[in-house]
């Protein structure tokens, strides 16, 4: 446990949880012992949201102690512990074989906490990373350990995967994984807007993979990524002129002043899919560590119409951004899911670490939005009224009773969770 004294933050720093007060496991019954002695608990993974939704004012869990692995060949799934990240997954699975079919920006995220709020990578065909979950195991507020798959639980699976750490603490999770691949990045600069307006489905169809980054200045996007699987057919054949846009010549970062060095290789050098599906690399500090996050998903149809809303607010927006991204990602069938039977496009925001002014800036990027029904992302900043959050899930009420039915008193809720999810 922290000394009484010790400031517990999140990673960007912007969070400073409400207790000093964590304790860790290393093993199961370890887990079970706290959770039944806790009356109110947490659990906190890598630390990588941006908002409160793993914060407490009693007492948190830590399980990075246990980051077990078992690989399952003939059923095509991983099997892991709550420790586990996806930079330790992705090596693991590679050298045996095996890959999974999306991930996200970063690499440093834990898989437990990564699927709980839905946080997702892109591709036209790919959907979120909890969409690879075929099973998880939770302990229950009352130390129960209860399994459920996507074969045996149907419905109660779909709502308990993407659980915002409502339903219990995840154990362990089972996923889907396929052959392994390679994959190659390719970097565009200034790709005008107008271009991307006009052939936006072209553009999304060009890779696996595919990022736009824009500072919304000057009517262009900064850069746009191309991720393309080696064993594509037909293979991207990286022009030196797209739609306007040029080849780099050199590696690049996202925001860019940065240096590349901390970017996954790009200029078309192949290489294993874990180190080229996200954008930054493992070992490294990831985007630019000192910043604000913010991201909306909307319906993938409407996508050119909230892309050109946004660029609309350019000059408020742009003296408090470091750089936004925007990418597709396909639908699935989990809850509580950002892409819950929706194709989507997210539009993603990294802010200077300003919080006073992207609080004020938030409410005018929603407004401009509401017309497409945004879906924020469950662990980054948002100032959406709790009755407009609720209106966008159509199994929301499902998901509060699925809730409380594994803590009917509430042990694993926290006042984001009773302000977003169980406020009357």
């Amino acid at each position: 446990m922290l000394a009484a004294d010790a400031k517990l933050t999140n990673w960007s720093g912007n969070i400073e949880y409400g207790t000093a007060r964590l304790e860790e496991a290393a093993s199961l019954e370890q887990a079970r012992s706290i959770v039944r002695s806790e009356s109110k608990l947490k659990v906190l993974g890598t630390r990588h949201c941006f908002n409160t939704i793993a914060d407490s004012t009693h007492d948190l869990l830590s399980l990075k102690q246990m980051r077990k692995i078992e690989l399952d060949p003939e059923a095509r799934t991983v099997t892991v512990e709550p420790g586990v990240t996806y930079g330790q997954l992705g090596p693991y699975l590679d050298s045996r074989g095996f890959a999974l079919h999306n991930l996200a920006s970063l690499p440093h995220i834990s898989v437990a906490g990564s699927c709980s709020t839905a946080t997702h990578g892109s591709g036209e065909k790919n959907r979120n990373l909890s969409s690879s979950v075929a099973a998880i195991e939770m302990l229950t507020a009352r130390g129960d350990v209860v399994k459920l798959s996507r074969s045996k639980d149907g419905d109660n699976f779909s709502g308990a995967v993407v659980g915002l750490g409502a339903l219990g603490v995840i154990m362990r999770t089972t996923l889907d994984i396929e052959p392994t691949y390679q994959a190659r990045q390719y970097v565009y600069e200034n790709l005008p807007l107008d271009q991307m307006k006009d052939h936006f489905d072209e553009i999304q169809a060009s890779g696996y993979s595919v990022s736009l980054f824009t500072d919304w200045q000057n009517r262009r996007i900064n850069e746009l990524w191309i991720k393309s699987r080696v064993d594509s057919n037909p293979a991207f054949k990286a022009p030196q002129e797209l739609f306007g846009a040029t080849l780099a010549r050199k590696n690049l970062h996202p925001i860019e002043a940065l240096s590349a060095e901390n970017c996954t290789e790009q200029m078309g050098v192949p290489g294993p899919w874990y180190d080229r599906l996200p954008h930054f690399r493992m070992g490294f500090t990831p985007s630019a560590g000192k910043e604000l996050q913010t991201e909306y998903l909307l319906p993938r149809q409407h996508a050119v119409e909230a892309i050109l809303a946004v660029e609309r607010l350019r000059d408020s927006i742009g003296p408090h951004l470091l750089i936004s991204e925007i990418r597709t990602i396909a639908a699935d069938e989990l809850w509580m899911s950002t892409c819950y039977r929706q194709p989507s496009v997210a539009i993603h925001f990294t802010w200077k670490q300003d919080w006073p002014s992207v609080r004020n800036l938030l409410p005018v990027i929603e407004r401009e939005l509401s017309p497409f029904r945004p879906r924020p992302h469950w662990g980054k900043l948002f100032v959406m009224a709790p009755a407009d959050l609720r209106s966008r899930y159509e199994r929301f009420s499902d998901f509060v009773k699925l809730a409380s039915q594994y803590d009917p008193r509430g042990k694993f809720r926290n006042a984001f969770l009773e302000t977003n999810i169980f406020a009357s």
